[in-house]
């Protein structure tokens, strides 16, 4: 098989693999714009015969879908900048600073990547009962306000930063915090706009924990209203597919958004290790 064979062949398979991919997502976007009951018709129809906002109007005008939607943006997005935050500065201290113990604590955090999540959730619960920050958005954000992760993630990039950079800086008077802020941050971009875009979409996500913690329904984040919403509305397809819509929506802009970046960090990550 000749090169241009070859070449055929490999972009046909990704075209179809891509077909596949992306098929469930148009199709959730169409049946949102679907009156009630088209999107179960047998034959089934792939787009909407007469489009219509009903289903959005539904959920942001009978169900106030709106205030679930603004309590996962506001976690999501105080989640995301705090865990950038204090993850940058605990890689910066375990890649760049030298004090006792460094490597053993460092040990040890990693072994908290090998204990699943619900594990803890309980003590956690415990705990975030005794602060009395139990059904408060600050129950919801604090424990991933800095993760192991993301430690270890930009702990590993910042090992690549020359050390003879920060020795000169000290040299000229810098202060270690000038140091992070001025020449760490910006060589570490694409490794933060990573972790970012990894924290952003774990925390819009997220169903277990604000399940757990949150329980007056004017707090609940998007999944959970949309899990609540299912038992209520189970027949309606339409309905659930645009609160889908919703939900995958602003994951896919920060995606596109932070794309170079996203994809600068991971092949930084592959190959600095």
């Amino acid at each position: 098989m000749n090169r241009r064979a070859q070449s055929i062949a490999l972009h046909t398979t990704l075209a179809i693999g891509a077909i596949i991919t992306l098929f469930p997502i148009f199709w959730m976007l169409s049946a949102s714009f679907m009156t009630a009951g088209e999107a179960t018709v047998v034959p089934p129809h792939l787009v909407p015969h007469a489009p219509t906002l009903a289903q959005y109007r539904e959920l942001f005008v009978r169900l106030n879908i709106a205030r679930a939607f603004v309590s996962s943006t506001v976690i999501a997005v105080i989640v995301t900048i705090g865990c950038v935050l204090f993850s940058s500065m605990a890689g910066y201290a375990f890649a760049k600073l030298r004090f006792p113990g460094r490597q053993r604590l460092f040990g040890l955090l990693l072994i908290a990547l090998v204990i699943p999540p619900q594990v803890g959730m309980l003590p956690l619960f415990l705990l975030m009962k005794q602060l009395h920050l139990v059904n408060t958005y600050w129950g919801a954000i604090i424990p991933s306000l800095a993760t192991v992760f993301g430690i270890f993630l930009i702990r590993q990039f910042m090992l690549s930063i020359p050390q003879e950079l920060l020795e000169a800086a000290r040299l000229d008077g810098a202060s270690e915090l000038r140091i992070y802020w001025s020449i760490v941050l910006p060589l570490a971009r694409p490794i933060l706009a990573t972790l970012a875009t990894f924290m952003f979409m774990s925390t819009w996500n997220d169903f277990m924990w604000p399940l757990i913690i949150l329980s007056n329904q004017s707090h609940y984040t998007l999944p959970v209203a949309i899990a609540s919403l299912s038992g209520e509305h189970v027949l309606d397809v339409e309905l659930m597919m645009a609160s889908s819509v919703l939900t995958v929506l602003p994951v896919l802009l920060l995606f596109v958004v932070l794309q170079r970046y996203y994809i600068a960090g991971l092949m930084a990550g592959s190959v600095k290790g």
